[in-house]
């Protein structure tokens, strides 16, 4: 035991345990070579004892201080803050802290400013946010600094260990299904920004499954968005302008979903009896407006809780999954449409 009045030490849990140092080391640092016997052991000696590790010794030994990365390039607010509450959920009650920073992904220097970035803050790890995530370049950046790093996308970008990612192409099939079941056969979608994978994966799915039902796609039905209400808007009104008129609007995320449910109300169109609107995220928006959105539920908080504790606790059950599947979130934006 510790001498009475002093703090136990690491050395103090080494020794009653019957291990080394490196060994009780391996155990605070979450190590996954540590048997699962051996870790119990020891956790129960370090819980008797009442040691509590020293963050800045922890960080000084690793050459790294309890800091996750959050990098982002994201024109959706909402999906940065659900991605941080994600995180927060994963190091809660840990040493752990986020630190979050904005790049521009369109700069020549965005990897020699990430590198610089990656090596004065000396991160634990790193988590990266679409598009950027999509960066091959990026990833093998992390890589050689020696960052764990893991990506979020909409698709497999890595292997298990370095990626979450969402089945967004099938999801949207999905939800073309339940228009197409709905009796809606001019369907228009409004699409994601270039250079995003997300809306790559959401605009295959869009037209897949309209090839699969046999419903052609007329290039009026296709309007580009930005990931933004305002996009919503110009792109629905720019959609509710051809002639006939597209009885059903998929949008590839909800803030955009509900910019094109204000232009539909200025152009006195009824939701849904004359149009219908499919979202995709399950954002706060789709459920608060009216009438309450049916979207695409995108499991972001989990996604990235998984991602966080993937490199803060990889022994974690839930570090090990990689795809999480989303699904169709059924409110009242979506009716048959109305007889010509």
């Amino acid at each position: 035991m510790a001498k009475q009045g002093k703090a136990p030490t690491i050395n103090d849990v080494a020794r009653v345990a019957g291990v080394s140092k490196k060994t009780v080391s391996r155990v605070i640092n979450r190590s996954p070579l540590i048997k699962q016997d051996t870790r119990e052991k020891i956790e129960s000696v370090i819980a008797e004892l009442g040691y509590v590790p020293n963050p800045q010794a922890r960080a000084l030994a690793l050459r790294r201080n309890f800091l996750i990365g959050l990098l982002h390039d994201n024109p959706n607010a909402q999906t940065v803050l659900n991605f941080q509450e994600g995180v927060l959920d994963a190091i809660r009650d840990t040493e752990f802290a986020l630190v979050v920073r904005p790049v521009d992904r369109h700069s020549p220097e965005m990897l020699d400013d990430i590198r610089n970035f990656l090596e004065q803050q000396r991160l634990y790890g790193v988590l990266l946010l679409p598009p950027i995530s999509e960066n091959d370049e990026l990833a093998a950046l992390c890589e050689e600094v020696g960052c764990a790093y893991v990506r979020m996308g909409s698709a497999a970008l890595d292997d298990d260990h370095h990626m979450v990612a969402s089945n967004d192409r099938e999801m949207v099939e999905s939800a073309v299904d339940y228009l197409v079941g709905q009796g809606h056969t001019r369907i228009a979608i409004i699409q994601g920004p270039e250079g995003f994978r997300s809306a790559k994966e959401r605009r295959e799915g869009f037209l897949g499954a309209m090839k699969r039902h046999g419903l052609e796609v007329p290039k009026g039905y296709m309007a580009q968005g930005t990931y933004r209400f305002n996009s919503g808007i110009s792109a629905a009104e720019e959609l509710l302008s051809q002639e006939p008129r597209p009885t059903a609007i998929f949008s590839s995320n909800d803030e955009m979903a509900a910019g094109a449910m204000h232009a539909a109300r200025a152009r006195a169109i009824s939701i849904p009896a004359d149009l219908s609107i499919i979202g995709f995220d399950d954002s706060p928006i789709a459920a608060h407006i009216w009438p309450p959105m049916t979207t695409v539920g995108w499991p972001i908080r989990q996604m990235a809780k998984a991602a966080a504790l993937k490199i803060v606790d990889p022994s974690n059950d839930e570090a090990e999954k990689a795809i999480f599947p989303a699904q169709l979130v059924h409110r009242s934006s979506v009716a048959s449409p109305a007889k010509d």
